[in-house]
């Protein structure tokens, strides 16, 4: 469920793992701008990496979602600004491609349609079984065969502004239409020596390039051992934990007291995502006043750097995740104006979550700023989720390969004011 989105490109290389090698994907960055009027006050981030599709292979740039269940590409059929902004499918180039139906029957006259939203847009598009490799050679345990949604029509948001080209929806089976459109269910039964599993790794710096691997996971961005929490109701397709309780700064969130919130771990979101009954009174929570002291320079004031309460999960099977002020505040203070007297004030960025059939009326998404934090496995076979405090390297050399960095974060956003 790409809420917002985090842009990274990837270039792949192997690694020696426990039994097999690893499939290691180092991911590019790309960093958009939001505006208000004329400021920039936030910027969005996504992260993407190059998959290789059809025969002769061809190279296309997808967001790795966990929130989503569908691989989809832009077709050549579609004309739309959105879709010539991005490299496209041609099936009829490919002779591994199969024309299907909705049903996965041979499709040789008028075609099924489907529409798909991602996020803030939507994908209306035609069914093909495909070749998608996670390489470009077509090595044995890189290749899956596999339903792909070929989008005839994409909304211009968000797809225009971001550099990759689809999408690969790594949720579990049960959120795609068929088990046959799930990319990794499809791995997992291409070959005996394949691990189900991939881990996510997102770096604080941008000299030192993120990565998501297959076939396991990789120890060396782990800096404590795994602690694995059970998927709750798997049936719905996520990456879903149960929680068990909440606390900001050692105070139980009453939101969540009965215990029937969840959460979420979703690589294609950038931000921490509240129920929207919680958001506001875990705004007020997370809040705080910036002391007089570091009011010197109240424009060059990063709230990240400004203490806050700790928001901790503490989910089923025994495991905790804490968030700190520097991992959930938005960079500018917010200026309270009263009579002659500027108060700065520190506040989170919450994305409000609608209640929805699909994700109940207490999910919350722990999108980018928890996965900086956390290294993040998971585990097909055993549906599970484990969770160990990321290794961030410290200099440029630790990276996992070449990288590209799109756009850039530029100056702090400008402070917004408040008259009282």
């Amino acid at each position: 469920m790409p809420l917002l989105l985090a842009v990274l490109i990837c270039t792949l290389k192997f690694v020696a793992g426990e039994p097999n090698n690893l499939i290691v994907i180092p991911l590019d960055k790309q960093y958009v701008p939001i505006y208000r009027g004329e400021d920039v006050v936030a910027y969005k981030t996504a992260y993407f990496g190059d998959i290789f599709v059809g025969s002769p292979s061809l190279e296309f740039s997808v967001v790795f979602d966990t929130g989503s269940g569908h691989v989809f590409l832009p077709s050549v059929k579609c004309e739309s600004e959105a879709c010539r902004a991005h490299r496209r499918y041609n099936e009829s180039a490919s002779s591994s491609a199969i024309q299907l139906d909705h049903e996965g029957l041979w499709a040789g006259g008028e075609r099924d349609e489907v529409a798909i939203s991602f996020g803030t847009g939507e994908v209306i598009g035609n069914f093909v079984e495909e070749a998608v490799c996670l390489n470009g050679k077509l090595t044995d345990g890189a290749c899956a065969r596999v339903r792909i949604v070929t989008a005839n029509q994409m909304t211009d948001e968000p797809f225009q502004n971001f550099h990759f080209d689809g999408v690969i929806g790594l949720g579990l089976a049960n959120l795609a239409v068929d088990s046959q459109f799930s990319f990794f269910e499809q791995m997992a039964r291409s070959g005996e020596n394949f691990v189900p599993q991939f881990g996510y790794f997102l770096s604080e710096r941008d000299d030192v390039a993120s990565e998501i691997c297959f076939g396991g996971h990789d120890a060396r961005h782990m800096r404590s051992s795994l602690q694995w929490t059970p998927v709750h109701d798997p049936h719905k397709g996520f990456w879903q934990v149960k929680i068990l309780r909440v606390t900001v700064n050692g105070e139980e969130f009453p939101f969540c007291a009965d215990g029937s919130c969840v959460a979420i771990a979703d690589t294609g979101t950038s931000l921490i995502g509240a129920p929207r009954a919680a958001a506001t009174p875990l705004h007020r929570q997370l809040a705080r006043k910036v002391p007089p002291a570091i009011h010197d320079d109240i424009d060059d004031i990063d709230c990240r750097d400004v203490e806050g309460p700790e928001l901790v999960f503490e989910l089923d099977g025994g495991v905790t995740v804490t968030l700190s002020g520097r991992e959930y505040s938005r960079a500018a203070a917010m200026k309270v104006v009263n009579k002659q007297q500027v108060q700065l004030v520190c506040r989170a960025t919450l994305l409000p979550v609608d209640p929805s059939p699909s994700l109940g009326e207490k999910a919350f998404i722990l999108g980018q700023p928890l996965l900086q934090k956390y290294y993040t496995v998971y585990d097909w076979e055993q549906q599970r989720v484990g969770f160990a405090l990321a290794q961030q390297a410290s200099t440029k050399s630790a990276g996992a390969g070449p990288h590209k960095i799109y756009g850039s974060q530029g100056a702090l956003p400008k402070s917004s004011i408040v008259h009282v």
